[in-house]
């Protein structure tokens, strides 16, 4: 997904950076072309961090209101500039007439139809700030209808487009400069209370939503819907304009929100869903009594029924994500999904009766439909890949899926019997120059006589008559599925291009296989899953094209927290680790981490609390109480803005390290935070990852 000028070269493969557009800006990046699709010819049809980083990232569709034409967004990365550019492209249902409407320097983001299909709101920071603009479908007459100080987050029209719902940061909390005026300079944060930092974060500004009038050409300033309550609406760090919804007849806002602060939001995931009068100014608290997270309200066409998603149990923040459904004129509640062992996702009325949904279910996550009287559960979908989101069109779906050896791209599904028509082709001219290695499901046995999908990803051009390196892959979370994931870090397929085979376990506590197996893990790190590791790999190593004497392991956050475990529990299995942003230091990771509630239920309590027989077990299973038993080389990533595992936990590992006398190196990030976003630090982490299991497996 890069718009660069130069040619960079790595292994077999060539990528000429030459975009589709050469035109110039005149502002802030004044002589940098414009950031657009890349033209990559690809030798020998190997993968390379380069060519990743080539493809276009597809997301939000949007079917229009007549169901005759789909707009969505597609994200470039420059790896020269160091920067990603994300444009807007239309296509008629079917496919067909596919255009690019914009062509700007300023990503186009949250982009809406609006106006019965006459035109397209969307999010652009080109006047300086986030604002909302219009423009007609094909990208003609752009124009600003908001002004908003601060800029906006996220938007969405009332039913009769007569106001706009918006989202912008507030102030939270007392800063220095408001206690001490005369110190203007002083950097010094006064903390009086918890989550005073959040994943990558101080959080000195929080989101609320606001309700401003609109008279077709202009917005309004807003009327806050929360008042002065100090809270988030949307959450942070990942909610947005899905967390909040109109009511049918644009009389009520349903949005979501953990009504707490400080200490009690860190120890409590108890959000709840809120309607609130326009008129009246009032609100009522529709989930009041379930305990665990609430969020994504949905209303039904007629506005009878409002659905979202529920977990049961506060603190559990991986807890069964349900289906629930409320009776606006009676309170009743009905829990759909009650028979159904599986989250549910990405909820989107068909009818007043049905609800389209998607699930995980044995590591691929498709599309079903619930009928919420019945409760009755159909899949729709089914194969090898992930569907991620979707449009309603009639009797199709219009879905964004992706593949272990496929980015996003937007298919038309057939809601009768799950066909799938490719639409939007982004990224063929790449995938048509890679080889993509063999993606095999095995069931592996595992200790305890149960039996566990893995992943197998196989080199290109494999031959089963040599021997190859092999790759245990550890999943973060520790609750997220190994499915069928395309990742532009941790892709498969890029490890598999390097000549390894790649080991990817759905270990326990990971979703799609009930509720028993994704249970398992909590209060238990460092038991049945890391046994469920050994297994996998350990069923892989008895292969005759697997050279036994050549293994490593990776992975990162849990993952990371796996591979810092297993170097000291290997019993010499493996001859490299590597990991990223893992917790080493379970007893710090107790008072480093900011959610509390996360570290509580997982960890089981504090390391303080010597009655705790749980907790004491998963201190005792903290990856630093081995380092005596490391014996193996080990590299380490962490970003320093990382607030979810402080950068210190990689610092101690490869301290630790060294001080044993163990080859180790770090790649230490400044400016990332628990992921890597910046293009030219990713193709550094891509580069050093294979040059470190290179020097020791190959």
């Amino acid at each position: 997904m890069n718009k660069s000028i130069m040619a960079l070269l790595l292994g077999a493969s060539v990528v000429s950076c030459g975009g589709k557009f050469s035109a110039k800006i005149e502002d802030t990046e004044k002589d940098a072309p414009l950031i657009g699709k890349a033209t990559v010819k690809v030798e020998n049809g190997i993968m390379t961090p380069e060519v990743l980083y080539s493809f276009g990232r597809v997301s939000d569709v949007q079917v229009s209101p007549d169901k005759s034409k789909v707009l969505y967004g597609v994200t470039y990365v420059s790896i020269e500039q160091n920067k990603t550019n994300r444009e807007l492209f239309t296509m008629n249902i079917d496919g067909s007439d596919k255009k690019q409407i914009t062509q700007t320097a300023k990503s186009e983001n949250n982009a809406v139809w609006v106006k019965g299909g006459a035109k397209i709101a969307f999010l652009s920071s080109e006047s300086g700030s986030s604002q909302i603009w219009e423009m007609n479908p094909d990208g003609s007459e752009r124009v600003q209808i908001s002004d908003i100080e601060g800029g906006v987050n996220g938007f969405s029209y009332s039913p009769d487009e007569k106001k706009i719902l918006y989202i912008k940061n507030i102030k939270y909390g007392e800063r220095t400069a408001d206690k001490y005026p005369d110190l203007p300079k002083a950097s010094g944060r006064i903390i009086d209370d918890l989550m005073y930092k959040h994943w990558s974060e101080w959080v000195e500004e929080i989101p609320h939503s606001f309700i401003a009038g609109y008279d077709g050409t202009k917005m309004t300033d807003g009327i806050d819907i929360l008042g002065d309550e100090p809270y988030e609406c949307p959450m942070l760090p990942f909610g947005g304009i899905e967390q909040l919804a109109w009511s049918p007849d644009g009389k009520s806002i349903a949005y979501t929100c953990r009504k707490k602060k400080g200490m009690e939001y860190a120890l409590s995931t108890n959000s709840d869903i809120y309607l609130y009068n326009i008129d009246t100014k009032e609100t009522k608290n529709l989930t009041e009594g379930m305990m665990g997270y609430d969020i994504n309200p949905v209303f039904s066409p007629d506005g009878k029924y409002i659905a979202w998603q529920s977990m049961e149990r506060d603190g559990y923040e991986s807890d069964k994500n349900r289906m629930f459904v409320m009776n606006l004129t009676t309170n009743d509640k009905i829990y759909v999904t009650e028979k159904f062992d599986y989250n549910t996702d990405y909820l989107a009325w068909n009818d007043n009766e049905s609800i389209y949904f998607v699930s995980c279910v044995e590591a691929k996550t498709h599309l079903f439909k619930a009928f919420v009287h019945t409760k009755e559960i159909n899949q729709i979908t089914k194969g090898d890949y992930d569907y991620e989101s979707f449009g309603i069109a009639g009797d199709k779906l219009i879905a964004i899926r992706h593949s272990l050896s496929a980015p996003n791209e937007i298919y038309s599904v057939n809601t009768t019997n799950g066909e799938a028509t490719e639409l939007s082709f982004e990224n063929k001219e790449i995938l048509g120059q890679l080889k993509m290695g063999k993606v095999e499901e095995r069931w592996i046995a595992t200790t305890d006589g149960k039996k566990m999908l893995t992943w197998i990803v196989y080199p290109p051009n494999f031959d089963p008559n040599k021997k190859y390196p092999a790759l245990l892959y550890c999943q973060g979370g520790p609750q997220s599925t190994v499915s069928q994931f395309w990742s532009y870090r941790w892709n498969l397929q890029m490890m598999a291009a390097n000549g390894y085979i790649v080991v990817a376990p759905n270990r326990r506590g990971l979703p799609g296989f009930g509720q028993e197996w994704l249970e398992q893990i909590s209060k238990d790190y460092g038991g049945q899953n890391m046994k469920d590791y050994l297994s996998a790999i350990d069923a892989m190593a008895k292969e005759p094209f697997v050279n036994a004497d050549k293994l490593g392991c990776t992975g990162a956050s849990y993952g990371g927290f796996s591979v810092y475990w297993l170097a000291g529990n290997h019993n010499k299995r493996f001859k490299a680790f590597l990991a990223h942003a893992g917790i080493f230091n379970v007893e710090a990771q107790y008072l480093e981490t900011e959610e509390m509630w996360f570290a509580n239920w997982d960890l089981g309590g504090s390391f303080w609390d010597r009655s705790n027989s749980i907790a004491q077990r998963s201190y005792a299973n903290s990856p630093h109480k081995f380092v005596e038993k490391w014996d193996t080389p080990i590299m380490i990533s962490h970003g320093e803005l990382d607030y979810r595992i402080l950068a210190s936990q990689g610092m101690m590992a490869f301290n630790a390290a060294k001080l044993r006398g163990i080859p180790a190196r770090m790649l230490i990030y400044p400016n990332e935070n628990h992921w890597i976003a910046q293009p030219q630090n990713g193709i550094l982490f891509q580069r050093e990852f294979f040059r470190w299991f290179d020097t020791y497996l190959k």
